[in-house]
């Protein structure tokens, strides 16, 4: 065989580890991604974690509090002010009957505290505006220890 022949022969082996590397440096890049958004989002989890279990919250599962806020805080801190979340606050403040029977409660402020500690960690920058909000409700200490 001759020289040139043997070498265009081996450019398709060339031609094909080339491929398989980029492919390996895409999958490593994902990867590497991805895993530095689960270290956040498990680093955010921890620290909500403890800012509730400082104020008086039971301590939680950081896992599932992770994988429901992720990084960014999700729901909650998808325009948390809004008309819409004020209605469903005040929905759930209720004595939980159905119908005609459905009463406004004045709620522990422990409650509240515990969404604005979401807001606190995950979009900081709406914190004002939830605590305005939230300043608005009549609440009082009525959860027993």
């Amino acid at each position: 065989m001759s020289p040139t022949r043997m070498a265009s022969q081996h450019r398709w082996i060339y031609i094909g580890a080339i491929v398989v590397l980029v492919g390996l440096v895409i999958a490593a890049l994902l990867t590497y991604t991805q895993q530095k958004a689960t270290n956040e989002a498990h680093r955010k989890a921890n620290q909500l974690n403890d800012a509730l279990v400082a104020k008086g919250f039971a301590s939680r599962n950081t896992g599932n509090i992770a994988d429901t806020l992720g990084t960014d805080g999700g729901a909650a801190c998808n325009d948390p002010v809004s008309a819409l979340k004020r209605g469903l606050w005040l929905v759930q403040l209720s004595n939980g009957a159905g119908g005609p029977g459905i009463r406004p409660i004045i709620a522990d402020k422990m409650v509240l505290e515990a969404g604005a500690e979401v807001i606190k960690v995950y979009c900081p920058e709406k914190l004002a505006d939830y605590q305005h909000r939230i300043d608005d409700l009549k609440t009082s200490d009525v959860i027993n220890d």
